[in-house]
């Protein structure tokens, strides 16, 4: 069984609204342009969420925010992850208010989270001592990253664990569609490889996780509780990660050819699972509450 959250009228625009800009801005051409060019931010991109109030969702207005809320903030960053959107999007998002431009998408912060940073060299500010760092060959294409050594990594901000949940969970909305659409335009014996029911039992998996996270995601971006951010984060990454990995498995060989967009869902998604102390992280924190009853 699937809950779907409703969400009201204000909250229904702000999620298309984003949709849109995405559609318009960084498209199936310009995604394909990232992942074959230079690790390069598209900065005029990057203003432009400025000023549709990516960055500055949270701030208050009398500090020159949009006033609006964690679930609000969640909307944004599933339709980024929906859209593959690359850059330190949580970093320079949670520096919106601390660094002065980081709101308005003017500069672009990157943060040293654990043991990594992404986006380093194309960063303005960089929150957490960077010394040190040497590049590491990222699996994914649009995500460049640095190792930085150093100690044991502070604590997650339960917000940004929250808000690569919400990426977690666009990337697997995102995969679905494309299991669907191709399960019903791919042919096979004269009918279409949907019509199979191996094929018919992978994308039902899929949309279950999908809606199964996206409750856990909405549901702890309301109560913006500790131990419910860790309970969706992990339902968010199975649910992209073996969504795409399935999504895969529905389109064969050609999944795999770098003109496709799938292969590129999957490494993000791997990618973001090393975020924040990874989700062993997460795992700890719900088996302590377990342990002491809170559950």
């Amino acid at each position: 069984m699937t809950v779907r959250f409703r969400l009201d009228d204000d909250q229904r625009a702000l999620r298309e609204g984003m949709r849109r800009l995405l559609q318009r801005r960084f498209d199936g051409a310009a995604l394909r342009a990232a992942a074959d060019g230079p690790q390069r931010l598209d900065r005029a991109l990057w203003r432009a969420l400025g000023e549709a109030g990516f960055f500055a969702s949270r701030l208050p207005e009398a500090a020159g925010g949009v006033g609006l809320g964690l679930p609000e903030a969640a909307l944004l960053f599933e339709e980024a992850g929906r859209a593959l959107l690359p850059g330190p999007l949580v970093a320079t998002h949670l520096a919106a208010g601390a660094v002065p431009g980081a709101a308005t998408g003017e500069r672009v912060v990157a943060a040293v989270d654990g043991g990594l940073v992404e986006w380093l060299e194309q960063a303005d500010v960089v929150r957490g001592d960077a010394a040190g760092a040497v590049p590491l060959r990222s699996l994914d294409p649009l995500t460049p990253l640095h190792r930085v050594p150093g100690g044991p990594a502070a604590s997650p901000d339960p917000v940004a664990v929250l808000l690569t949940a919400a990426e977690q969970l666009g990337t697997a909305g995102r995969v679905c569609e494309l299991a669907a659409q191709h399960a019903r335009a791919r042919e096979q014996f004269g009918r279409p490889i949907g019509a199979f029911q191996a094929v018919a039992h992978l994308c039902a998996g899929m949309l279950v996780r999908t809606e199964t996270a996206r409750a856990a995601v909405y549901a702890a971006a309301v109560t913006a509780d500790p131990v419910d951010i860790a309970a969706a984060r992990l339902l968010a990454a199975e649910a992209a990660v073996r969504g795409a990995r399935d999504c895969l498995q529905v389109h064969g060989g050609m999944g795999f050819t770098w003109e496709s967009e799938v292969h590129l869902h999957l490494k993000r998604a791997w990618v973001r699972t090393q975020r924040t102390g990874g989700v062993t992280e997460s795992e700890e924190l719900l088996a302590a509450e377990l342990s002491a009853g809170g559950v």
